[in-house]
């Protein structure tokens, strides 16, 4: 793809539904099919998002980029000495944080499904976008349902379960915390389970749809755990660095599409539960596959306008947390120290690559568990950079308002 030109400068923004800005007429907006796909347009003029917290729990976030200046709160650094989150080594959560919640007063560049939203940082991924234990990430939960998020992200996972990151979870859920995880990209042509957090009792595991919309994207893992898809091929994401993108794929970009749906709800209905929020997206979604839920789609696309719309009956308890933990039972608290073991082994994880923080590869399906019989966390970062990512790397100088 030709590079791709400035933009034009940011302006101010207001709070409340927009008055949409055009879904087209700048080369990065124009690659943003999934807007189109989920009829963003329509839901914007119900909910933007405005006054909800996302927490990114991820490698950082680039508070520097023209898409997401202004939208970016101070946030933890888990990795490093110090730092609020706001810087991003590897690239991996600033490209979901805008696919959250990316600027729409203008239209150009990346734009959020909920642009009003503020993006509440946590880095547990380290300048190989991998970690070590999965503790770092329980801790990350706990602080950020202290710091006042209302959705998180998990964009990140692996293959064997973590008690301490359980706890952390049901923390989050008897806090009335909306959790969203990835299902994670298959490295191989062999079957592979939902990976953890996503198989977590209450939480919604989202799989990768291909841009057609009719078809699971090969590369995205399934099962009886999932529990909604959304776009995850051919994306257009922003990149650390003043104005810069790339293409990306992968259930790590479908999974803030579900996030930044639960903003929109929660915006609209701030009183409304996060049971009710879950709910209300499994409720509306657009079936796909075989009747009601099955394992390649769990309920079917996430469908924003019809989660803002649809008339859903109250739920006294999220419907997704019925059955028991794989790690502990219920309402722990995360614990402060320790290592968190599968089968006597640390959890931890690594990117894909081989733990080479975003090295552009063609048509690679995804990270391979790389450890002894599948127990280590197999891939913390659960992304696919095509090959025209390198040509695709640009920058819109014009727009650094």
């Amino acid at each position: 793809m030709a590079p791709v030109p400035a933009g034009a400068p940011a302006g101010g923004s207001a709070a409340g539904p927009l008055t949409a800005p055009p879904l087209s007429g700048d080369p990065v907006r124009d690659e943003q099919w999934q807007l189109k796909a989920l009829d963003i347009d329509a839901a914007w003029k119900l909910s933007t998002g405005a006054g909800v917290t996302v927490a990114v729990i991820d490698s950082g976030v680039d508070g520097g980029h023209a898409d997401l200046k202004g939208q970016v709160l101070a946030g933890l650094d888990l990795v490093a000495d110090s730092g609020d989150g706001r810087t991003d080594p590897v690239g991996h959560g600033t490209t979901v944080a805008a696919l959250i919640a990316g600027r729409a007063d203008d239209d150009a560049g990346v734009v959020g499904i909920a642009p009003k939203a503020k993006i509440l940082p946590v880095r547990v991924l380290d300048k190989e976008n991998k970690y070590d234990d999965a503790l770092i990430v329980a801790k990350a939960v706990r602080w950020a349902v202290d710091s006042g998020a209302q959705v998180i992200n998990l964009s990140l996972g692996g293959t064997g379960s973590s008690a301490s990151l359980a706890a952390a979870l049901d923390y989050a859920f008897a806090k009335d915390v909306v959790v969203v995880a990835c299902t994670g990209n298959s490295g191989s042509t062999e079957p592979s389970e939902v990976w953890y957090p996503a198989r977590e009792p209450g939480v919604i595991a989202v799989a990768g749809l291909e841009r057609d919309r009719d078809a699971l994207w090969s590369g995205s893992i399934s099962g009886r755990q999932t529990v909604v898809s959304a776009p995850a091929t051919q994306l257009v994401g922003a990149r650390p660095g003043p104005s810069d993108y790339w293409r990306v794929q992968g259930t790590s970009f479908a999974a803030p599409m579900v996030s930044a749906t639960a903003a929109l709800i929660r915006a609209r209905w701030p009183q409304m539960s996060a049971a009710d929020v879950v709910n209300r997206i499994i409720t509306s979604a657009q079936d796909m596959g075989p009747a009601g839920r099955d394992e390649s789609f769990g309920y079917g696309m996430v469908d924003p306008v019809a989660a803002l719309t649809t008339q859903v009956a109250t739920v006294r308890q999220n419907p997704l947390d019925t059955t028991p933990s794989p790690g502990v039972a219920r309402f722990g608290a995360a614990p402060g120290t320790g290592t968190d073991t599968a089968a006597g082994r640390p959890a931890g994880g690594n990117a894909p690559g081989s733990g080479t923080a975003w090295r552009p590869v063609a048509t690679r399906a995804a990270a391979e568990d790389e450890s002894e019989g599948g127990m280590w966390w197999g891939a913390a970062t659960l992304f696919v950079v095509s090959a025209a990512a390198a040509a695709f790397t640009v920058r819109r100088v014009g727009r650094l308002g």
